[in-house]
């Protein structure tokens, strides 16, 4: 196995970026306890919040008994699932960037405050997720990181007849690759998340139990079918042990006849969305997250490929 050399592939934008993370959210999070692991987490978030745009507001509300933040706007609705490993974060781990998701495209957000590990265990996030997408009025993009794109994916695989999405965009998503092979044994010490991580959480998310079989609902590549899925954008982060799952998902729905795009963001780390503001590639791949989702919304295909 070739060692990946991260000091050329990261600039020096991204290290800045890794360094100021590490300092508030140390790489050995996950030997803390959970409440350890959220109260650095938030703190955190404040430290790389980066307000409202001009013009931007918010409101509390709970659609389906699940706590949601609504960014108002016009269009169809983007439900945004926030990343965090199923154990950190909630409307305010993203506050920021739902905001500006709002203020790019125009669009009304609403951020899902589903419920966390290791208290309530899988699937009681994709049920929230679920059940907000299923209430929602009118036609939805689906979009999310991490964790959040993982939801964002099951979610689409479970409504994919109902006529509402309009297309999805996930952002470094764990959609349930093999962890012994590929970008898990290639990038297993990136920094942000290593392998070990992505192990932790799935234990947690289950219980400290191994699934018994495969299941969409926690993991999109465990489906059997990937027709009829939304148009859909791929993303994933070059220094990344995930790096692989967005590429062999798209693949998948393209084979089944559907649309997909899959990129990898050159150069850059799990968690990045946070370093919009300060790195170029980032701030590139928002803007490139944002475009797509103002697309979909218009029933337009972006990228040119057929199926």
């Amino acid at each position: 196995m070739t060692i990946p050399d991260y000091q050329s592939l990261i600039d020096a934008e991204t290290w800045a970026f890794i360094r100021q993370t590490d300092a508030e959210y140390p790489p050995d999070a996950i030997s803390l306890t959970i409440q350890q692991q959220r109260d650095i987490y938030d703190r955190m978030c404040r430290r790389f919040h980066a307000g409202y745009p001009e013009g931007v507001t918010a409101v509390d509300e709970t659609i389906s008994g699940v706590p949601c933040r609504r960014y108002p706007g016009t269009g169809p609705v983007v439900l945004y699932f926030h990343g965090g490993g199923f154990v950190v974060g909630g409307l305010h781990s993203h506050d920021d960037v739902c905001a500006e998701i709002r203020a790019a495209t125009g669009m009304t957000v609403i951020s899902v405050d589903y419920r966390l590990c290791p208290e309530h265990i899988h699937p009681a996030a994709y049920d929230d997720c679920l059940a907000v997408a299923q209430s929602v009025d009118g036609p939805i993009i689906l979009a999310g990181d991490s964790a959040g794109g993982n939801l964002a994916a099951s979610v689409s695989g479970r409504m994919r007849d109902s006529g509402k999405i309009l297309g999805q965009v996930l952002i470094y998503p764990g959609l349930g690759g093999d962890r012994n092979a590929g970008s898990y044994v290639t990038h297993a010490n990136a920094p942000m998340l290593t392998t070990a991580d992505v192990k932790y959480y799935w234990a947690i998310r289950h219980g400290g139990k191994e699934p018994s079989g495969a299941d969409p609902t926690s993991n999109a590549l465990d489906d059997t079918d990937f027709s009829r899925l939304p148009p859909t954008l791929a993303i994933a982060a070059e220094c990344d042990p995930l790096a692989d799952d967005p590429h062999v998902y798209a693949a998948k729905i393209r084979s089944a006849g559907g649309l997909a795009h899959a990129v990898t963001e050159p150069g850059l780390v799990h968690g990045y969305l946070r370093a919009r503001h300060t790195v170029g590639r980032a701030r590139e791949s928002f803007d490139r997250i944002t475009a797509t989702i103002s697309a979909f919304a218009a029933g337009q295909w972006p990228f040119g490929e057929e199926p």
